[in-house]
């Protein structure tokens, strides 16, 4: 529950800010109005740690740089057009915004842009209640036209005007609620729900790029799976996801198997889990996140009913892997990620062969040969990846897994299995050999590599002799 005195309490530190205090001593000598909004006033409110601060003001861009630009080691105005003008202050980024009251053509995100004359309804046209609240300084004085304070109380998300109005506004708006109810754990209004399954599709004129902005904020927030049932329920991530509410698999009633919708987001909520735990003070890795979230989406389109009621997923790794590469490339992902997440999917399965039998030296290094430098991601989704409610098979998973992590430590300390390279290189092989660089370097440069991962280190005495006893052999 909101307390609200120690949240009012919390507003007067903010004012207090160096920053804050500054700039709003600047904008009133010089007879302007100047407010924190936004973010930085909700998450005061809720005792969250601000981060950017962002203000708004009557002051036009040109009397915001004037005044700004003593005060700030940088600034720029590259959202000038918009009324924005960035600047560095005392080490921290601030935004100061001139009121707007645009006007939306409902074709494009793209606003008229018009300037307005008052602070409400500058609040008025903002995305949800909660984010339309202001704090004028340095009169220290709450500005919410629009019922944010009660909302917060309520952990609710309803949009300032009518929902419809809103999101016809500006569409991406339907998925920063998702990724809002993630972050701050809300609920969403009942006709603010309706209104975004709704108005779904309207999503298709807002770019991928923001969509993907939006999605990787909604994956690094606290609580994920919460945004992703929002995009499931309402149909939104249809949009640009389809695979994960694909997920879905319809039951037939003479073939049992695991719910792969509900499976995938708990694997999620465990791989968060351990990665709080293993990388306690590194950034979500909305990478991570993102590959445990798709890991099954193969299985749709490789699902099989066999005779006598089981049901098969033959290839659902490979499948998986292709479709979420097609999907993140439209999603304009850039290829290292896009890379990371189809190894991963590709890869999730690998480990299992390991638990039905321990695995050769070979074996193992093929696999940290295979995942390369996502073997630490792929550690957590493997384990992540088991569900079952079977103790005892849970258990014998975990120590399987144990036992392979405790096995590539120990390789790691008698050779260099993270960078796993034959102890001859090509000049080496030219050398010994007597021939010019062409195919048959290569050719031997890789016979060099399935020895070094079947046998690990021989000694290049070893690993020379090896190489002429094949090289005799080819004729």
């Amino acid at each position: 529950m909101l307390n609200m005195a120690e949240s009012l309490a919390r507003l007067g530190a903010l004012a207090e800010n160096p920053v804050v205090r500054i700039l709003a001593d600047a904008f009133a000598d010089a007879g302007f109005d100047l407010a924190v909004v936004g973010g930085p006033v909700r998450d005061a409110l809720l005792g969250r740690v601000t981060h950017d601060l962002d203000f708004t003001t009557n002051a036009r861009p040109d009397d915001i740089l004037r005044l700004v630009k003593p005060l700030a080691t940088a600034h720029w105005d590259i959202g000038r057009e918009f009324g924005t003008i960035g600047a560095r202050v005392h080490g921290e980024q601030v935004e100061i915004t001139t009121y707007r009251a645009d006007a939306y053509d409902g074709v494009t995100r793209k606003p008229v842009v018009q300037f307005g004359g008052d602070i409400d309804g500058d609040l008025v046209r903002r995305d949800f209640t909660v984010n339309a609240m202001a704090f004028l300084v340095p009169q220290q004085r709450l500005v919410d036209p629009t019922g944010g304070v009660e909302d917060l109380i309520a952990g609710l998300l309803r949009t300032p005007t009518a929902p419809e109005v809103s999101f016809g506004d500006d569409p991406l708006r339907m998925l920063r609620a998702a990724r809002f109810s993630a972050q701050l754990g809300f609920g969403i209004e009942e006709g603010t729900l309706a209104a975004i399954a709704e108005l779904r599709q309207t999503l298709t004129i807002v770019s991928p790029e923001r969509i993907q902005a939006e999605l990787v904020r909604l994956l690094q927030s606290s609580d994920p799976v919460r945004g992703i049932r929002v995009l499931v329920d309402t149909g939104l991530i249809d949009e640009f996801l389809p695979e994960v509410s694909a997920l879905r698999l319809e039951i037939d009633e003479h073939h049992h198997h695991k719910d792969v919708y509900e499976h995938s987001l708990t694997a999620l909520e465990q791989a968060i889990a351990l990665e709080r735990e293993r990388h306690p003070d590194e950034p979500a890795d909305a990478i991570l996140r993102l590959a445990v979230l798709l890991h099954d989406i193969g299985k749709p389109r490789t699902r099989r009913l066999e005779p006598g009621g089981a049901v098969s997923f033959h290839h659902h790794d490979v499948v998986g892997s292709r479709l979420a590469r097609k999907r993140l490339q439209a999603l304009r992902f850039d290829k290292e990620s896009t890379d990371a997440v189809a190894k991963l999917i590709e890869l999730h399965l690998r480990f299992f062969g390991y638990a039905e039998g321990a695995w050769t030296d070979s074996a193992v290094r093929r696999y940290v040969r295979d995942a390369g430098d996502q073997l630490e991601r792929l550690h957590i989704l493997t384990r992540a990846d088991v569900t079952t409610r079977n103790r005892r098979k849970a258990a014998r998973l975990a120590s399987a897994y144990d036992d392979i992590e405790q096995r590539i430590a120990d390789l790691r300390e008698q050779e260099e299995i993270d960078a796993i390279r034959p102890e001859l290189d090509g000049n080496d092989v030219q050398r010994i050999l007597g021939i010019a660089p062409g195919r048959e370097v290569g050719e031997a440069y890789r016979f060099l590599l399935e020895l070094r991962l079947d046998e690990g280190l021989i000694g290049p005495e070893a690993a020379e002799q090896r190489l002429r006893d094949w090289w005799a052999a080819r004729g």
